[in-house]
């Protein structure tokens, strides 16, 4: 059974309310996106993790959302090449960090590969990557590949409506995996136990796994009584500020 030893983070910038949408939720409010930030990182403090948190970037005001920047695995770190373009350069602030973790085993995604690591789910070995309005094939290709050197295996996933993979699923480990949406049906997760999320619920789809408990959103309560039926303890997190800039629980660490 994995267990994550490390969790990266980063503080929100105050240019976070500029970050891209297409969520028509209005703009977020700084002060509460910093209060939920905070929360955010005490109930990673109860998951048996060490924590960094690097120091916000105004430059970027997407980079509070380190999960996109890179994919780490168990032997390397790949530093992805961001689909939207204002978010390219979010990979060289993380990269230093991401040296000091993963010494000699740090790789890249390069021109034309794009990938947003959101469009990326590990289960077990095996990595499952999303065709994406930020993910393309170049990319993805380029992933399953370094994944395959380092004896690890990756496919594709056609994406239909969502913006990244992991906006509809979740994988929790023991086989669980949590689905919103075009994913309940598709056939690649089929011989998963596949735990329905309800439309009105969905962007509770994206939770994460640390050591046994689950983080999720604040608010779900169909969502939340599914995941504790499955033995977990949950913590939930407010992430209403984050959900008006296309983020959500699964966005906002690095976990490995």
């Amino acid at each position: 059974m994995k267990k994550f030893s490390h969790i990266i983070a980063r503080t929100p910038a105050k240019s976070l309310i500029n970050g891209l949408t297409s969520a028509n939720l209005g703009k977020p409010d700084y002060q509460k996106a910093l209060d939920q930030h905070n929360n955010y990182i005490r109930a990673l403090q109860l998951c048996d993790v060490d924590i960094t948190i690097l120091p916000a970037d105004e430059r970027f005001p997407d980079s509070v959302f380190v999960e996109d920047a890179v994919l780490c695995t168990p032997y390397c770190a790949i530093i992805t090449r961001p689909g939207a373009e204002s978010r390219r350069e979010e990979t060289e602030i993380i990269a230093d960090t991401i040296e000091r973790f993963y010494p000699n085993k740090v790789e890249r995604i390069n021109a034309p590969g794009t990938v947003e690591a959101g469009d990326i789910m590990m289960v077990e070995n095996h990595y499952y990557i999303g065709l994406s309005a930020r993910t393309n094939q170049a990319g993805a290709n380029q992933m399953i590949a370094i994944l395959e050197k380092y004896g690890l295996t990756g496919s594709v996933v056609k994406l239909e409506k969502v913006l990244h993979l992991k906006t509809g699923l979740a994988y929790l480990e023991n086989n669980n995996l949590l689905a919103a949406g075009e994913f309940i049906t598709k056939p690649e997760f089929q011989h998963l136990n596949i735990i329905e999320i309800p439309e009105q619920e969905s962007y509770a789809a994206n939770c994460i796994w640390v050591n046994d408990r689950v983080i999720m959103p604040a608010g779900y309560p169909i969502t939340k009584g599914k995941i504790a039926k499955l033995g977990y303890q949950v913590i939930e997190v407010d992430t209403s500020e984050y959900r008006k800039i296309d983020g959500g629980v699964s966005c906002m660490s690095l976990r490995f």
